[in-house]
C-alpha cells in the first residue's frame, strides 16, 4: 500500500477528493486539518440533525491510500496536470506533500481491540463475538461493529438499553413485559434483540437502510432471538412497545406514525435527542401521546410516554374483573 498525501485549500478538498476516489483509483481519502496541532488549528463542531458551522476547514490535508506506488504516481501527475488544481493569483492550488509506504498492520487485530465488552446495566452485557462473557454476566448480546449503527457505547443506545432492562426486571414475576415491540430504525438490531433477550414475544424491526435491515437478520440469529427485520412499510399493527432511537428532526416528522402503531396503553420509547430539543419532541407528539424526559446522559436525552386507553376498554376490563 502506499499514501499519497495532498494540501488544499478548501474550494479543492471536495473535487481532489471526487477524482481521487472516482477516476484515479484510490481506495480511501481522508481529509484532516492541515493546522492540527499548531495555533491555527480550527475545530469543527456540529450536533446531530444540525449543519456544521463552516464546510471545512481552510487548509486540508488529503491522504489517499492506493494499492502500488505507480498507481499513486499516475494520480498525482494526474491531479497537477488538471488547470483548476493550480495555484492562481487568488488561492494557492493543490500540493503534493508526500508519496510514501504505509506499513502493514494487522487491522483485524487493531480494530477488535477498540471494542470491548460493555455492561449496559447491572448483569447485562454487550459482549464481541472476539471476546468471552464477563463472569456473572446474565444477558449477553453478542454484537460485532459493522455496516449499521448501534454497538451499545453511544448514550442514546445506553438509556434505551437500561430502560429495557429496568421494566424487564419490575415485570420478571409477571407474563412477557411486552407482547409485541416495535424497534423503528433499527440499526444494527440492538435493541429488538434486547426486547427478545429480555422477554418480549414478538419483535419487529425495520429499518429504511437494507444494509441494516441485514445487519438486524445476521445479529438477531447469532444471539439465537426470533426477530423479523424488514423496511418499514412491514410495520404493521399495534404494538405494546415502540421504540425509536433516530435523530430529533425525523422523530418529529414520524411523530403520527410512531404514535398509530401504539397499542393502547402502550409505552412509546424515544431517544437521539439532545436536550434542548426535549420541548420540540414534546410538542410534536402532544397531539398524539404524552411524552416526558425519562432519563439524562452526556446531553442527549430518553424519553417516552404512554398511549391512552379508552374508557370503554376500561370499563371492559373491570367488568371482568367482577
Amino acid at each position: 500500500m502506499f499514501e499519497l498525501v495532498l494540501r488544499a485549500p478548501a474550494a479543492l478538498v471536495e473535487p481532489l477528493s471526487d477524482a481521487l476516489v472516482d477516476e484515479l483509483a484510490a481506495l480511501a481519502v481522508t481529509v484532516e486539518d492541515a493546522d492540527a496541532g499548531t495555533e491555527t488549528e480550527h475545530a469543527l463542531f456540529g450536533e446531530p440533525g444540525l449543519p456544521v458551522p463552516a464546510a471545512g476547514w481552510e487548509r486540508s490535508t488529503l491522504r489517499a491510500l492506493f494499492e502500488d506506488v505507480r498507481t499513486a504516481e499516475a494520480a498525482a501527475a494526474a491531479l497537477l496536470a488538471q488547470p483548476w488544481a493550480a495555484a492562481t493569483a487568488t488561492h494557492p492550488g493543490a500540493l503534493v506533500q508526500a508519496l510514501q509506504p504505509v506499513p502493514e498492520e494487522d487491522w483485524v487485530r487493531l480494530t477488535q481491540s477498540q471494542f470491548t465488552p460493555v455492561e449496559v446495566a447491572p448483569g447485562f452485557w454487550i459482549v464481541p463475538s472476539w471476546h468471552e462473557p464477563p463472569a456473572g454476566a446474565q444477558v449477553v448480546i453478542r454484537l460485532d461493529p459493522g455496516l449499521a449503527f448501534g454497538t451499545g457505547t453511544h448514550p442514546t443506545t445506553r438509556m434505551c438499553l437500561r430502560w429495557l432492562a429496568r421494566e424487564a426486571a419490575a415485570g420478571a414475576a409477571g407474563a412477557a413485559p411486552w407482547p409485541r415491540v416495535l424497534d423503528y430504525g433499527c440499526g444494527s438490531g440492538i435493541l429488538a434483540i434486547a426486547a427478545a433477550k429480555l422477554g418480549a414475544r414478538g419483535v419487529d424491526a425495520v429499518d429504511i437502510d437494507p444494509a441494516a435491515v441485514r445487519a438486524t437478520q445476521e445479529n438477531a440469529r447469532r444471539n439465537g432471538v426470533p426477530v423479523r427485520s424488514a423496511l418499514p412499510e412491514a410495520a404493521e399493527g399495534a404494538y405494546a412497545l415502540v421504540i425509536a432511537n433516530i435523530l430529533a428532526t425525523p422523530l418529529k416528522l414520524l411523530a403520527p406514525l410512531l404514535a398509530g402503531h401504539l397499542a393502547p396503553g402502550g409505552r412509546l420509547l424515544l431517544a437521539g435527542i439532545l436536550e434542548r430539543q426535549a420541548d420540540e419532541l414534546r410538542a410534536a407528539y402532544a397531539p398524539h401521546v404524552a411524552i416526558e424526559v425519562l432519563e439524562h446522559d452526556e446531553g442527549w436525552v430518553l424519553m417516552g410516554g404512554t398511549a391512552a386507553v379508552p374508557a370503554q376498554t376500561v370499563a371492559q376490563k373491570a367488568k371482568a374483573r367482577r
